[in-house]
């Protein structure tokens, strides 16, 4: 930090940068805290919805669980990456001062996703076909074809409600989606409940509510928008620009959504893969409880990389290179203590932390022997959320993407497959795979990261943001 471009002695050289980076740390922590609450917040719809789908018995759990893995590896998580274009895209522009083409932005990456949207729903309406060619039970893939059915709403809903929380994002406007998310979330339970046990619609039940939770959430956004002293500024009518932006959207958002799902889809590929060991039920068991605390945790640095993205891609837009520099920094800074202070938490109460998820004494202890690479996961985890985001910021995605394909797909799956099945690991070999390709992810992008020239990505940020004016723009001018 001490190249922070100031002048003069070396003490006060010294004073003035680590104000600005405690200055920044405020920034970052304003945004990130409410970021996380908000993950937070709309992860626990789907961990609501199958808490109560739970209780309807075990046909009911296991055909959601299995349309909610693949309509999330199939659907919402190709969104989510596919969006991520649009934290480049808008971050920069906001931080140039180019406020118009904000709504430009947002409108394109709608159409887009809309676009993408029309072969998952037709691949979700033909999903029990596909779980029965793939070996699965008639009576699982019927249920599981039913609820993914009705999901189909909640997945066009997310067409909408993904891009207008980066519009939100990319102007630090964090609060009218924590409200927001809050308000959708006490929506959701009692709708749910009521659908599923008052009405007796069953898993039917559970995915209407998410579905018209997910649009209530657009609702408010949209609210909130259109509010006159809300995004005065960056808000314009829909116009033909949002057309002409479909490919400069594509361009970012494709290899965003490969980095984003190729790490997503590992997770996946290893559940699976633990159905095939011996003792199959106890093995997915504990690589699913694994799962689901990785994935709990990841929503915290998932909040600092929306944090870094917004950071880096305001500054980055404005061209002030140092300035993003020092927000890395902070992010940074912030996730190595979390991650340092939740992977202690976690070794230390490895002996009862699988009692939080099941009574069965070998599992419980297995958890216990799966601990430490848990906090290996969470330390990999957070560096990973982090660097992402900060990718997002400067717009290149396309380096991260190459990055988690040699990282799980030549190296973490491959090892994972060795250490379980052919030195009988088992679960922990496949998760020990899985800790090695994010431990390199990790280590190549912090190479990345630390050896980045910043005045450079500043230029491109400013060339990226001349490339096209917008006829609002033009017309203001």
């Amino acid at each position: 930090m001490e190249e922070a471009g100031f002048t003069g002695g070396e003490e006060k050289r010294w004073t003035i940068t680590w104000s600005l980076f405690a200055q920044e740390l405020k920034k970052v922590g304003h945004i990130a805290a409410p970021m996380v609450a908000v993950t937070v917040l709309q992860y626990l719809l789907q961990v609501i919805s199958m808490m109560m789908v739970g209780h309807l018995g075990q046909l009911s759990l296991s055909s959601v669980a299995i349309a909610t893995s693949l309509t999330n590896v199939t659907g919402f998580s190709l969104l989510s990456g596919l969006v991520g274009g649009l934290e480049t895209l808008c971050g920069q522009a906001y931080g140039a001062g180019h406020y118009k083409k904000l709504s430009v932005y947002t409108y394109s990456a709608i159409i887009s996703l809309i676009l993408v949207c029309i072969p998952i729903c037709v691949l979700w309406i033909f999903m029990e076909k596909l779980l029965i060619v793939v070996g699965q039970d008639p009576s699982i893939s019927l249920e599981a074809r039913k609820y993914s059915m009705w999901l189909i709403p909640a997945l066009l809903g997310s067409a909408l409600l993904k891009p207008l929380v980066r519009f939100l994002q990319s102007q630090s406007l964090i609060l009218p989606m924590l409200i927001s998310s809050f308000l959708v979330l006490c929506f959701h339970v009692p709708l749910c409940w009521a659908l599923i046990f008052k009405i007796r619609l069953g898993i039917t039940g559970a995915a209407i509510a998410f579905s018209l939770s997910n649009w209530f959430y657009v609702l408010l956004l949209v609210l909130y928008i259109k509010y006159p002293l809300s995004c005065k500024n960056t808000l314009v009518p829909f116009s033909k620009e949002a057309f002409l932006g479909i490919g400069e959207f594509f361009r970012y958002g494709v290899p965003s959504a490969v980095m984003v799902c190729l790490k997503w889809w590992s997770l996946e590929v290893l559940i699976l893969l633990s159905g095939l060991l011996p003792n199959p039920k106890l093995e997915t068991s504990v690589l699913s409880i694994c799962l689901t605390i990785s994935t709990l945790h990841f929503t915290v640095p998932y909040g600092f990389g929306a944090a870094a993205s917004i950071r880096v891609s305001n500054e980055l837009g404005a061209g002030n290179p140092q300035a993003a520099r020092v927000a890395v920094w902070a992010v940074m800074f912030l996730a190595v203590t979390e991650t340092v202070v939740v992977s202690i938490t976690l070794f230390c109460c490895r002996h009862i932390l699988g009692r939080a998820y099941s009574n069965e004494r070998p599992v419980v202890e297995y958890i216990a022997v799966m601990a430490p690479l848990i906090c290996l996961s969470t330390v990999t985890d957070s560096l990973q959320a982090v660097i992402s985001g900060i990718a997002r910021g400067c717009g290149w995605q396309h380096i991260g993407a190459y990055v988690n394909l040699g990282a799980f797909y030549l190296l973490g799956i491959p090892v994972a497959v060795v250490l379980g099945f052919i030195l009988h690991l088992k679960a922990k070999g496949l998760w020990i795979g899985i800790v090695i390709g994010s431990t390199v992810q990790s280590t190549i992008l912090s190479l990345i990261t630390g050896f980045t020239n910043w005045q450079k990505q500043a230029t491109k940020a400013k060339e990226r943001m001349s490339e096209r004016k917008t006829s609002v723009e033009n017309e203001q001018d």
